[in-house]
């Protein structure tokens, strides 16, 4: 059985295969983990063969928060499948939700409303949407990790979810990238697995370098 259960959760208009290749360049710091990375639920409503976690069309500051509500069901029931697929059902505590961007915004909404207290959490250039007031697991510490030079989604976001978290009692910790754009740079796919490692206790080799 393994140690621990990592889920990585894609941007919109992605792929689970988008983010896979993370997978085999952790493995090397955290033996023992099995890595999940699900398509999203909703096929992508604006062209292409991608998914989507909830529909952008029409989107707004006012109704975003309604949509994550609303993409809620399908999210848990795809996320409870991984995990009882993997055995980790009464193991929630060596989980880790993996998201990027609209991956991000699902992984920290789960944080925030309280649904998931999984291991640790792990958001990359996203945002806290969620409707307050928060209602979060508070033993699950969370990593934030944003360019200062993304225009998809403000480095504001990460820092504005940081301080709504951390107001909520959780540990949360804000990364911020100088000069990085929309993306995981080497340096915070790096900073991201040493977190996993240190929340899950795992005394591995060094992930090999990883290229820009």
């Amino acid at each position: 059985m393994a140690d621990q259960l990592v889920i990585f959760l894609h941007g919109v208009g992605a792929r689970g295969a988008d983010l896979a290749g993370l997978g085999p360049l952790w493995q090397a710091r955290l033996p023992g983990t099995v890595f999940a990375a699900p398509d999203a639920p909703f096929a992508f409503d604006q062209g292409g063969s991608g998914y989507q976690w909830f529909s952008l069309r029409g989107i707004t500051a006012a109704n975003r928060g309604e949509r994550i509500v609303a993409a809620r069901p399908a999210f848990d029931a795809l996320i409870a499948g991984i995990i009882a697929a993997n055995g980790f059902e009464g193991r929630l505590d060596r989980v880790a939700l993996v998201g990027f961007s609209q991956g991000a915004i699902m992984a920290l909404d789960a944080l925030a409303s309280g649904r998931w207290p999984v291991g640790a959490v792990l958001a990359y250039s996203g945002r806290l949407a969620t409707p307050g007031p928060l209602t979060p697991a508070t033993g699950t510490p969370a990593l934030l990790i944003h360019g200062d030079a993304d225009q998809a989604v403000p480095c504001a976001e990460s820092i504005s979810a940081e301080e709504r978290l951390c107001a909520a009692g959780v540990r949360a910790e804000l990364v911020v990238e100088p000069g990085h754009p929309h993306g995981i740079s080497p340096q915070g796919a790096l900073r991201g697995v040493a977190f996993l490692a240190r929340v899950f206790g795992v005394s591995g080799l060094e992930p090999p370098p990883l290229r820009a």
